[in-house]
Protein backbone atom coordinates (compact mmCIF):
# COMPACT_ATOMS: atom_id res chain seq x y z
CA UNK A 1 0.00 0.00 0.00
CA UNK A 2 0.90 3.84 -0.17
CA UNK A 3 1.49 5.94 2.28
CA UNK A 4 -0.01 9.09 0.68
CA UNK A 5 -3.30 7.40 -0.33
CA UNK A 6 -3.92 5.91 3.70
CA UNK A 7 -2.73 9.83 4.86
CA UNK A 8 -5.82 10.72 2.07
CA UNK A 9 -8.68 8.20 3.42
CA UNK A 10 -7.49 9.98 7.19
CA UNK A 11 -7.65 13.38 5.71
CA UNK A 12 -4.36 14.30 7.21
CA UNK A 13 -2.44 16.76 4.91
CA UNK A 14 0.43 18.48 6.80
CA UNK A 15 2.84 15.84 5.80
CA UNK A 16 5.75 15.78 3.24
CA UNK A 17 6.26 12.84 1.18
CA UNK A 18 9.71 12.24 -0.13
CA UNK A 19 10.85 9.20 -3.03
CA UNK A 20 7.55 7.07 -2.06
CA UNK A 21 7.47 3.90 -1.82
CA UNK A 22 4.86 0.98 -0.67
CA UNK A 23 4.67 -0.82 2.24
CA UNK A 24 3.20 -4.14 3.91
CA UNK A 25 2.82 -3.17 7.71
CA UNK A 26 3.65 -0.76 9.93
CA UNK A 27 6.20 -1.92 12.86
CA UNK A 28 8.83 -0.44 15.50
CA UNK A 29 12.64 -0.23 14.17
CA UNK A 30 13.02 -3.89 14.16
CA UNK A 31 13.62 -6.24 11.22
CA UNK A 32 10.11 -8.56 10.09
CA UNK A 33 10.94 -10.95 8.12
CA UNK A 34 9.15 -10.97 4.38
CA UNK A 35 7.44 -7.38 4.86
CA UNK A 36 7.92 -3.99 3.36
CA UNK A 37 7.29 -2.04 6.45
CA UNK A 38 6.76 1.80 7.90
CA UNK A 39 7.83 2.90 10.88
CA UNK A 40 9.42 6.27 12.98
CA UNK A 41 12.13 7.98 14.16
CA UNK A 42 11.85 11.28 16.56
CA UNK A 43 15.39 10.14 17.97
CA UNK A 44 18.96 10.21 16.12
CA UNK A 45 20.40 7.86 18.62
CA UNK A 46 17.90 5.15 16.75
CA UNK A 47 19.27 5.78 13.50
CA UNK A 48 21.96 2.99 14.04
CA UNK A 49 18.49 0.52 14.40
CA UNK A 50 16.91 1.02 10.69
CA UNK A 51 16.69 -2.20 9.44
CA UNK A 52 16.59 -3.43 6.16
CA UNK A 53 13.50 -4.63 4.90
CA UNK A 54 12.07 -0.39 5.54
CA UNK A 55 10.34 1.23 2.91
CA UNK A 56 8.91 3.91 4.55
CA UNK A 57 9.84 6.31 7.60
CA UNK A 58 7.97 8.96 9.45
CA UNK A 59 10.46 11.58 10.82
CA UNK A 60 10.88 15.38 11.46
CA UNK A 61 12.61 17.37 9.08
CA UNK A 62 15.56 18.39 10.98
CA UNK A 63 16.07 14.15 11.03
CA UNK A 64 16.18 13.72 7.42
CA UNK A 65 18.31 16.08 6.67
CA UNK A 66 20.96 13.07 8.00
CA UNK A 67 19.32 10.38 6.31
CA UNK A 68 19.80 8.85 2.65
CA UNK A 69 16.46 7.84 1.27
CA UNK A 70 18.47 5.10 -1.36
CA UNK A 71 16.46 2.48 0.10
CA UNK A 72 13.51 4.00 1.53
CA UNK A 73 11.32 6.81 1.55
CA UNK A 74 10.41 9.67 3.69
CA UNK A 75 7.04 11.20 5.16
CA UNK A 76 7.89 14.86 6.97
CA UNK A 77 5.74 15.47 9.92
CA UNK A 78 6.16 17.58 12.96
CA UNK A 79 5.06 14.82 15.49
CA UNK A 80 6.40 11.48 13.28
CA UNK A 81 5.20 9.26 16.50
CA UNK A 82 1.47 10.57 17.08
CA UNK A 83 1.11 9.80 12.97
CA UNK A 84 2.76 6.48 13.35
CA UNK A 85 -0.11 5.09 15.68
CA UNK A 86 -2.62 7.25 14.48
CA UNK A 87 -2.31 5.57 11.24
CA UNK A 88 -1.57 2.59 13.30
CA UNK A 89 -5.30 2.55 14.46
CA UNK A 90 -6.38 3.39 11.32
CA UNK A 91 -5.03 0.85 9.67
CA UNK A 92 -6.37 -1.52 12.32
CA UNK A 93 -9.80 -0.81 11.39
CA UNK A 94 -9.60 -1.90 7.78
CA UNK A 95 -10.56 -4.99 5.27
CA UNK A 96 -7.01 -5.96 4.17
CA UNK A 97 -4.39 -4.91 6.78
CA UNK A 98 -5.87 -6.43 10.04
CA UNK A 99 -6.03 -10.29 9.97
CA UNK A 100 -8.54 -12.33 8.05
CA UNK A 101 -12.17 -13.30 9.77
CA UNK A 102 -12.60 -17.35 10.10
CA UNK A 103 -15.11 -19.29 12.13
CA UNK A 104 -13.51 -20.26 15.48
CA UNK A 105 -12.19 -24.52 15.36
CA UNK A 106 -12.06 -26.43 18.32
CA UNK A 107 -10.78 -29.94 18.33
CA UNK A 108 -13.41 -32.29 19.42
CA UNK A 109 -10.78 -34.06 21.96
CA UNK A 110 -10.41 -30.42 24.04
CA UNK A 111 -12.40 -30.59 27.12
CA UNK A 112 -13.84 -26.94 26.73
CA UNK A 113 -15.79 -26.16 30.40
CA UNK A 114 -19.38 -24.93 29.37
CA UNK A 115 -18.67 -21.51 32.13
CA UNK A 116 -15.34 -20.77 29.64
CA UNK A 117 -16.01 -18.56 26.56
CA UNK A 118 -14.13 -18.79 23.31
CA UNK A 119 -14.88 -16.25 21.15
CA UNK A 120 -16.91 -16.97 17.60
CA UNK A 121 -13.97 -16.41 15.06
CA UNK A 122 -10.47 -16.58 14.72
CA UNK A 123 -9.58 -19.23 17.35
CA UNK A 124 -8.43 -22.52 16.99
CA UNK A 125 -8.02 -25.66 20.06
CA UNK A 126 -6.12 -28.43 19.44
CA UNK A 127 -6.46 -31.91 20.83
CA UNK A 128 -6.77 -32.63 23.88
CA UNK A 129 -6.64 -29.15 25.12
CA UNK A 130 -8.20 -28.57 28.50
CA UNK A 131 -9.89 -25.37 29.01
CA UNK A 132 -12.00 -24.70 32.66
CA UNK A 133 -14.47 -22.36 34.20
CA UNK A 134 -13.90 -18.65 33.37
CA UNK A 135 -10.97 -19.08 30.83
CA UNK A 136 -11.48 -15.99 28.10
CA UNK A 137 -9.92 -17.00 24.69
CA UNK A 138 -10.50 -13.94 22.61
CA UNK A 139 -10.00 -13.66 18.49
CA UNK A 140 -6.62 -14.62 16.88
CA UNK A 141 -5.32 -17.06 19.60
CA UNK A 142 -4.11 -20.16 18.50
CA UNK A 143 -3.83 -23.30 21.59
CA UNK A 144 -2.18 -26.52 20.55
CA UNK A 145 -2.58 -29.64 21.71
CA UNK A 146 -2.97 -30.76 25.29
CA UNK A 147 -2.24 -27.64 26.33
CA UNK A 148 -4.08 -26.85 30.02
CA UNK A 149 -5.34 -23.33 30.74
CA UNK A 150 -6.80 -23.08 34.28
CA UNK A 151 -9.56 -21.03 35.66
CA UNK A 152 -10.04 -17.69 34.80
CA UNK A 153 -7.15 -16.82 32.79
CA UNK A 154 -7.65 -14.82 29.87
CA UNK A 155 -5.77 -15.27 26.16
CA UNK A 156 -5.79 -12.23 23.70
CA UNK A 157 -6.70 -9.68 25.14
CA UNK A 158 -5.97 -6.12 25.04
CA UNK A 159 -2.84 -5.10 26.33
CA UNK A 160 -1.67 -1.36 28.55
CA UNK A 161 -0.61 0.45 25.28
CA UNK A 162 -1.30 4.06 25.16
CA UNK A 163 0.59 7.14 24.01
CA UNK A 164 0.40 10.71 25.10
CA UNK A 165 -0.79 13.61 22.35
CA UNK A 166 -0.79 16.92 24.32
CA UNK A 167 -3.48 17.07 26.56
CA UNK A 168 -5.32 13.49 25.07
CA UNK A 169 -4.06 9.70 25.81
CA UNK A 170 -4.28 7.69 22.22
CA UNK A 171 -5.67 4.27 22.81
CA UNK A 172 -3.23 1.80 20.75
CA UNK A 173 -5.20 -1.08 18.61
CA UNK A 174 -4.13 -4.08 19.20
CA UNK A 175 -4.42 -6.46 15.51
CA UNK A 176 -1.81 -8.77 16.49
CA UNK A 177 -2.41 -12.63 17.98
CA UNK A 178 -1.89 -15.14 20.66
CA UNK A 179 -0.09 -18.48 20.05
CA UNK A 180 0.60 -21.07 23.02
CA UNK A 181 1.84 -23.81 21.36
CA UNK A 182 1.98 -27.65 22.69
CA UNK A 183 1.98 -29.27 25.78
CA UNK A 184 1.79 -25.58 27.74
CA UNK A 185 0.16 -25.10 31.19
CA UNK A 186 -1.01 -21.57 32.40
CA UNK A 187 -2.33 -21.87 35.95
CA UNK A 188 -4.99 -20.28 37.37
CA UNK A 189 -6.13 -16.09 36.79
CA UNK A 190 -3.20 -15.46 34.03
CA UNK A 191 -3.30 -12.66 31.22
CA UNK A 192 -1.37 -13.06 28.01
CA UNK A 193 -1.87 -10.14 25.86
CA UNK A 194 -2.23 -10.00 22.32
CA UNK A 195 0.76 -8.40 19.91
CA UNK A 196 -0.38 -5.04 18.77
CA UNK A 197 0.44 -5.04 14.96
CA UNK A 198 -1.26 -7.62 12.75
CA UNK A 199 2.11 -9.93 11.89
CA UNK A 200 2.94 -10.26 15.33
CA UNK A 201 2.58 -12.75 17.93
CA UNK A 202 2.60 -12.91 21.79
CA UNK A 203 3.67 -16.81 21.47
CA UNK A 204 4.41 -19.25 24.72
CA UNK A 205 6.49 -22.11 23.53
CA UNK A 206 6.03 -26.05 23.83
CA UNK A 207 6.10 -27.47 27.68
CA UNK A 208 6.51 -24.22 29.31
CA UNK A 209 4.43 -23.84 32.48
CA UNK A 210 2.70 -20.29 33.91
CA UNK A 211 2.06 -19.72 37.80
CA UNK A 212 -1.25 -18.22 38.76
CA UNK A 213 -1.21 -14.27 38.22
CA UNK A 214 1.35 -14.40 35.40
CA UNK A 215 1.38 -11.37 33.40
CA UNK A 216 2.99 -11.36 29.75
CA UNK A 217 2.61 -8.59 27.80
CA UNK A 218 1.87 -7.89 24.11
CA UNK A 219 4.50 -9.68 21.80
CA UNK A 220 6.57 -11.62 23.81
CA UNK A 221 8.37 -14.99 23.01
CA UNK A 222 8.65 -17.28 25.75
CA UNK A 223 10.64 -19.88 24.61
CA UNK A 224 10.61 -23.89 25.87
CA UNK A 225 10.26 -25.44 29.02
CA UNK A 226 10.32 -22.06 30.81
CA UNK A 227 8.90 -21.86 34.11
CA UNK A 228 6.92 -18.57 35.32
CA UNK A 229 6.42 -18.78 39.25
CA UNK A 230 3.71 -16.58 40.35
CA UNK A 231 2.51 -12.80 40.13
CA UNK A 232 5.63 -12.52 37.72
CA UNK A 233 5.38 -9.57 35.00
CA UNK A 234 7.20 -10.18 31.46
CA UNK A 235 6.85 -6.50 29.86
CA UNK A 236 6.36 -5.95 25.95
CA UNK A 237 8.47 -7.52 23.72
CA UNK A 238 10.43 -9.33 26.01
CA UNK A 239 11.85 -12.58 24.17
CA UNK A 240 12.44 -15.21 26.63
CA UNK A 241 14.55 -18.13 25.83
CA UNK A 242 14.21 -21.85 26.34
CA UNK A 243 14.77 -23.52 30.11
CA UNK A 244 14.81 -20.08 31.58
CA UNK A 245 13.25 -19.83 35.23
CA UNK A 246 11.58 -16.70 36.57
CA UNK A 247 11.41 -16.67 40.39
CA UNK A 248 8.25 -15.61 42.34
CA UNK A 249 6.74 -11.07 41.93
CA UNK A 250 10.09 -10.93 39.12
CA UNK A 251 9.57 -7.87 36.79
CA UNK A 252 11.13 -7.69 33.31
CA UNK A 253 10.98 -4.65 31.55
CA UNK A 254 9.99 -4.08 27.89
CA UNK A 255 11.83 -5.06 24.82
CA UNK A 256 14.62 -7.09 26.99
CA UNK A 257 16.09 -10.46 26.09
CA UNK A 258 16.45 -13.42 28.66
CA UNK A 259 18.76 -16.12 27.49
CA UNK A 260 18.72 -19.75 27.37
CA UNK A 261 18.81 -21.39 30.39
CA UNK A 262 19.05 -17.71 32.31
CA UNK A 263 17.51 -17.41 35.85
CA UNK A 264 15.53 -14.59 37.05
CA UNK A 265 15.15 -15.18 40.98
CA UNK A 266 12.50 -13.94 43.30
CA UNK A 267 11.53 -10.40 43.08
CA UNK A 268 13.89 -9.11 41.34
CA UNK A 269 13.85 -6.15 39.15
CA UNK A 270 15.10 -6.35 35.49
CA UNK A 271 16.22 -3.72 33.63
CA UNK A 272 18.53 -4.97 31.05
CA UNK A 273 19.21 -8.29 29.02
CA UNK A 274 20.13 -11.45 30.75
CA UNK A 275 22.74 -13.49 28.58
CA UNK A 276 22.51 -17.39 28.85
CA UNK A 277 23.34 -18.86 31.45
CA UNK A 278 23.31 -15.97 33.44
CA UNK A 279 21.71 -15.90 37.35
CA UNK A 280 20.43 -12.59 38.46
CA UNK A 281 18.91 -11.01 41.84
CA UNK A 282 17.57 -8.02 43.19
CA UNK A 283 16.25 -4.35 42.63
CA UNK A 284 17.55 -3.26 40.10
CA UNK A 285 18.41 -6.83 39.25
CA UNK A 286 22.40 -7.70 39.08
CA UNK A 287 24.38 -10.85 38.67
CA UNK A 288 23.21 -13.42 41.25
CA UNK A 289 26.95 -13.94 43.11
CA UNK A 290 27.67 -10.33 42.97
CA UNK A 291 24.48 -9.63 44.49
CA UNK A 292 25.49 -12.11 47.57
CA UNK A 293 28.67 -10.10 47.79
CA UNK A 294 27.35 -6.88 48.31
CA UNK A 295 24.43 -8.50 50.81
CA UNK A 296 27.52 -10.07 52.96
CA UNK A 297 29.38 -6.80 52.70
CA UNK A 298 26.20 -4.76 53.93
CA UNK A 299 25.18 -7.25 56.87
CA UNK A 300 29.00 -7.47 57.98
CA UNK A 301 29.11 -3.05 57.86
CA UNK A 302 25.73 -3.43 59.92
CA UNK A 303 27.11 -5.48 62.30
CA UNK A 304 30.52 -3.77 62.89
CA UNK A 305 27.98 -0.51 63.61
Amino acid sequence: MLLSEQLHLMNECQVSIRNERPFDYLSLLVPVEGFAMLSYLDDAGHVKDIPGNLTMLLTTNELALSLSTDTFGLAITSNPRELFFRLHNFLCSQDGYRRPEFASRIDPTAMVSAKAHVAEANVVIGAGVVLEPFVMIYPDTVIGDYSVIRAGTILGGVGFEFKRTGDEVMSVSHAGGVIIEDHVEIQNNACIDRAIYPWDDTRISSYSKLDNHVYVAHGCKIGKRALITAHSVVGGRVVVGDDVWIGFNATIRNGLKIGDRARVNMGAVVTRSVGNDESVTGNFAIPHDQFLKLLKRDLKSLEQD
